[in-house]
């Protein structure tokens, strides 16, 4: 593999805390969120590890080289909903088309697992997500304004089905 080759693969348990560590950081520096964010989402990582179904549910990681570049999930909502989760690209990695790439993997191995739809959960401010989301057939069905991480926020609910 050459330096500037991306690759995905499977999340691993000693990709946790950096995962934890760069939402943290990310969202701290683009929302302002505070310290309650990153242990969430160390919550969320935790669990998937301890009890996820491989066969319905599975994280990626996007790496170049040694450094990792992003992720995303796909968990069980529902038996017929999954639950996009925890997809985050580096800055360094945006406008390059590897958003777009990791959204189709998740949705593929959605539908492989045999869902009809996949929701997500995201805050308005995340205006390049929501586009990329649009484009891949998303619909938003639900805003609502919230206090969440030490910022007044409008969390979104989206869907697609598959």
């Amino acid at each position: 593999m050459s330096d500037d080759t991306i690759i995905l693969r499977p999340f691993r348990a000693d990709d946790a805390a950096w995962l934890a560590r760069r939402h943290g950081m990310l969202y701290a520096e683009h929302d302002g969120f505070d310290e309650t964010f990153e242990p969430l989402v160390a919550r969320i990582l935790a669990e998937f590890l301890a009890d996820h179904d491989p066969a319905r549910e599975r994280g990626w990681i996007a790496q170049r080289g040694a450094e990792r570049l992003g992720s995303i999930f796909c968990v069980k909502l529902d038996e017929e909903t999954a639950k996009l989760r925890l997809f985050l690209l580096e800055p360094t990695a945006r406008g390059q088309g590897l958003g777009q790439h990791l959204l189709e993997v998740c949705m593929a191995f959605a539908r492989e697992a045999r869902y009809s739809r996949m929701t997500l959960w995201t805050h308005e401010s995340h205006e390049a997500a929501c586009a990329l989301y649009a484009r891949n057939g998303f619909t938003c069905i639900e805003e609502k304004k919230v206090h969440s991480f030490g910022q007044d926020l409008v969390e979104q609910t989206w869907t697609v089905t598959l």
